[in-house]
């Protein structure tokens, strides 16, 4: 939230450089008719599909030769988005909604990931984890205990507050601490943290270490969840909007592929990621819809007000394409 907030001051200026001086910072031609772009995106399991779009050639077939550049996280996506580092990025949808409301001018283009919607052991790539012998057994457990979280403010904190409000839990009563989610297992073999939220492949790994999962809140929080989107800046939107389609429809066909050929996945995987071979092969896979699900956009944002995430009822329209 803080990086946010300190990536939208110091981009707004250069946005507004940039502007001025009629440069786009989007995606150059080649003169083969083929559009060059670069896109910011976390190197995790989530954006397989925009590696799948480059790797397996759904971005030439739309006249794109597209650059994928690894983040740290979906607001530095944001920040180098609208200061036209990046002509597209992919970021969760509270972080995307969070830069709305600070004034970020980005619009979604295309899915990015979403639930499983299904909540159980090995059934989301998402859950909250507790070590062997703990006495939390579900969400309404939660409340008192300290969890560990990538980012305070966000999608994580959102959705275990909406899954512990469904159990019947106190929500006001949860306590977050922000870690990496690579430190997240040891943080928890070592009594630093209660549970852990995680996303694959640090839960597959977590549960090797002998934890186990007793919440999935993005299956429990909101039904068929959209967890992130692709999003671009709306400048680019204006000027270039055959490149921004041509884009779209890029990521539709590598996530249709993504979704049916799950093997594709994994091997795409062991080419960008540092996750080990033993363990791509057993991680629980997110699902990967074309369409953004309108309705759990507005829960999120929704939940995120009711957190005190958001300052103000949410613009989603102003968001989704």
């Amino acid at each position: 939230m803080y990086r946010l907030r300190a990536a939208a001051a110091a981009t707004a200026a250069l946005f507004l450089t940039s502007t001025a001086c009629g440069s786009d910072g989007s995606g150059s031609g080649d003169g083969n008719g083929t559009d060059s772009i670069e896109i910011g995106a976390l190197s995790i399991v989530d954006t397989a599909p925009v590696h799948l779009a480059a790797s397996h050639g759904f971005f030439a077939r739309h006249g794109i030769k597209a650059k994928i550049t690894p983040v740290q996280g979906g607001a530095y996506s944001a920040s180098g988005v609208v200061s036209g580092q990046f002509d597209f990025g992919f970021s969760n949808t509270t972080t995307l909604l969070t830069a709305r409301e600070q004034g970020l001018p980005l619009k979604a283009v295309a899915n990015g990931v979403a639930s499983t919607g299904q909540a159980g052991p090995g059934k989301d790539y998402s859950a909250v984890l507790v070590p062997k012998g703990s006495a939390i057994k579900s969400a309404k457990d939660l409340p008192g205990r300290n969890i560990a979280v990538n980012q305070l403010k966000n999608i994580g904190d959102t959705t275990i507050r909406a899954a512990v409000r469904r159990a019947g839990g106190d929500p006001e009563k949860l306590k977050f601490t922000e870690i990496p989610l690579s430190d997240m297992p040891a943080a928890l073999a070592a009594g630093r943290v209660d549970a852990i939220w995680t996303v694959e492949p640090f839960q597959t790994q977590a549960i090797d270490q002998g934890a186990h999962d007793v919440c999935w809140p993005f299956a429990e929080a909101v039904d068929d969840l959209t967890v992130a989107m692709y999003f671009t800046s709306e400048k680019l939107l204006r000027d270039k909007p055959d490149l921004v389609k041509r884009f779209t429809a890029a990521i539709n066909d590598a996530l249709a592929h993504a979704r049916a050929h799950p093997e594709a996945v994994r091997a795409e995987l062991g080419k960008y990621t540092k996750i080990p071979p033993s363990v791509v092969k057993r991680i629980v896979l997110p699902k990967w819809p074309t369409a953004i699900n309108r309705a759990s956009v507005r829960s999120i944002a929704d939940l995120a007000r009711k957190d005190g995430v958001l300052k103000k009822p949410a613009d989603v329209g102003a968001l989704l394409p």
